[in-house]
């Protein structure tokens, strides 16, 4: 039995003509874009949009791919000028509706922990949509420092900086948790 191909073979094969490559590129990735997008956008309608655009962007520019960064990265990297251009696409437009509740809460979840995940997804929002991004992709989707720099583009420390800007304007935000004991 073959080992599983890597990303860059599966891109590599996708460019060459290989039907399936492009399609288990994305089975690996998906659910990982899919977080990314619906913590920064916080809806799954518009989650759902920019992770679409996202992949449709990455499967016409894959010949543009020049492998000065993981097959990952470069993904993860369209799909937060997706929703970049979301968030931009929504600041022009006025307010309809207040800020989405997040997913219905399953059997495991309580109400205090309901509670806590509606008020860190509403401070969240509050945040500039940079401090958000960067919170996101090094908080809640776990990738390193340079990763982040490399999706967004910008110096280590300028991604440092945001994370850190973000954490304490949640800190504020979020203060009252700390008060009730979460």
């Amino acid at each position: 039995m073959l080992p599983p191909r890597t990303d860059a073979e599966l891109l590599s094969a996708h460019r060459a003509g290989d039907a399936t490559a492009f399609a288990e590129l994305v089975g690996r990735h998906a659910d990982r874009m899919w977080g990314v997008a619906v913590r920064t956008l916080g809806d799954a309608d518009d989650a759902a949009d920019a992770v679409q655009e996202a992949l449709l962007a990455a499967h016409r520019a894959a010949h543009r791919f020049r492998g000065d960064s993981s097959v990952r990265t470069w993904l993860h990297r369209i799909l937060v000028n997706a929703c970049i251009d979301r968030i931009r696409h929504e600041r022009a437009r006025p307010a309809a509706a207040p800020w989405p509740r997040g997913d219905v809460p399953g059997r495991r979840d309580v109400a205090g922990e309901l509670d806590t995940r509606l008020a860190v997804e509403d401070a969240l929002a509050e945040l500039p949509a940079h401090q958000r991004v960067a919170i996101v992709l090094v908080d809640v989707q776990g990738f390193g420092m340079h990763e982040v720099a490399q999706i967004l583009d910008l110096p280590v420390g300028t991604v440092k900086s945001r994370c850190a800007r973000g954490r304490t304007r949640l800190a504020g935000l979020l203060g009252h948790l700390r008060e009730e004991g979460w």
